[in-house]
């Protein structure tokens, strides 16, 4: 199929926003509360009578009931109409957010296990509802990408853009209306979803483990679900300690290192973006792309640690971004088109192995730290990578 064939065949981005708004919108809102959660740690810790600390410690457990809920419900992601999914997914985000407005340990506790189980339901089944609205494999891969694409631009504005309603309500206003506008969409998905079909309708035979045994015969899917794994916990690991890097190495202070963490959250936005812009209207094999967008991002990680200068370690977090985001739209549209109607089951686990890699990274890169310093960490960040690295040659030669 020649490019212009495939730039035919897939809509510009602004037609598939028209068309994917619904979806795109719940992404948006599916990082309020834990955004919230975040600026407001210490008038939150306050107000619940515990340390930063121990409040702050508790987003952990967000992490583990995605893991746990993303990898037992994924063979049951896509027996049931998309939009009945997703409005599960937000209903119990909006209650969430209103427990989280109660503002005690416990009310905290349950509400971070809340958010981290509701996104696990949410974002696969919002990635794989988009996907089904096209029927070309090009077409369905860009619209999760740009679903992706839109969740990592709103991790960057969320906070501006709940900064200004905080001076109004403060932080509980903010998790109440996070938790009226999630309700509310969650009654519009049940409505869109009446009628409609769930995606292997014609296959509700297959058993639990079977849908596993399905997903790993699917070509690749074990190595780009390494890969995910392993390349969020290189990334998320590197992110945790950022801040502490340009302050100990340039002396940065908070106020300046807010602009590091925009460059790094655009780079990241703009790569993912394009990236899967480029995948679906261009005749490269996203293979081949994947290969090369690892192989930078081990090359950036293993150079961002011993640069000598600020312009130069600039350039590398740009570099870390956008590598890491071509690299993630590449996983979810190689997952995307080769899983046809198990799309929903195989984004479900790939966002558990990501949930799992986001808190490995951090445990990981604080063992290099404590052992070895900046070149422990920088020599941690870049064998995870590294064995990403091997696991995409996999997917190439395959």
């Amino acid at each position: 199929m020649s490019t212009q064939q495939l730039t035919a065949e897939v809509p510009g981005d602004l037609r598939m926003v028209k068309r994917l708004w619904p979806f795109l919108l719940a992404s948006t809102v599916s990082l309020i509360p834990f955004t919230v959660f975040g600026m407001y740690l210490v008038p939150i810790s306050d107000a619940a009578g515990g340390s930063v600390a121990e409040i702050g410690g508790l987003r952990g457990l967000g992490g583990l009931a995605a893991l746990a809920v993303g990898v037992l419900l994924a063979p049951l992601m896509d027996r049931a109409p998309r939009e009945l999914v997703a409005a599960a997914g937000l209903a119990l985000l909006g209650v969430s957010a209103a427990l989280g407005a109660v503002g005690n340990v416990f009310a905290l506790a349950a509400f971070c296990l809340l958010i981290g189980a509701s996104t696990s339901i949410l974002a696969p089944s919002i990635g794989a509802a988009a996907a089904d609205r096209f029927r070309s494999p090009a077409a369905a891969g860009r619209a999760a990408t740009l679903v992706s694409a839109t969740t990592s631009a709103m991790a960057m504005l969320a906070a501006p853009v709940l900064a200004g309603p905080g001076l109004i309500w403060g932080w509980r206003g903010n998790l109440l209306a996070a938790s009226v506008i999630a309700l509310g969409l969650s009654a519009a998905f049940c409505i869109r979803g009446r009628g409609r079909t769930a995606p292997i309708t014609g296959r509700q035979h297959v058993s639990y483990l079977a849908t596993y045994r399905e997903l790993a015969r699917i070509p690749g899917a074990v190595p780009l679900l390494a890969i995910a794994m392993l390349r969020t916990a290189a990334f998320m690991g590197y992110l945790a300690y950022l801040a502490a890097f340009y302050d100990d190495k340039f002396d940065l202070a908070p106020g300046w290192f807010a602009l590091v963490w925009s460059l790094s959250g655009a780079s990241f936005f703009l790569g993912n973006l394009l990236s899967g812009r480029y995948l679906a209207t261009t005749r490269a094999r996203t293979e081949r792309f994947l290969l090369i967008g690892i192989t930078v991002a081990l090359i950036a990680v293993a150079a961002f640690y011993f640069s000598p200068t600020l312009p130069l370690t600039l350039v590398l977090t740009a570099v870390m971004g956008a590598s890491h985001a071509s690299v993630a739209a590449c996983v979810t549209t190689l997952l995307v088109r080769r899983s046809g109607d198990l799309r929903g089951s195989a984004l479900s686990v790939n966002t558990a192995g990501m949930s799992l890699g986001t808190f490995l990274g951090a445990a990981i890169g604080g063992v290099g730290l404590a052992l070895g310093g900046y070149p422990g960490t920088a020599i941690t960040f870049a064998g995870l990578t590294l064995v990403a690295t091997a696991c995409a040659l996999r997917i190439q030669c395959d």
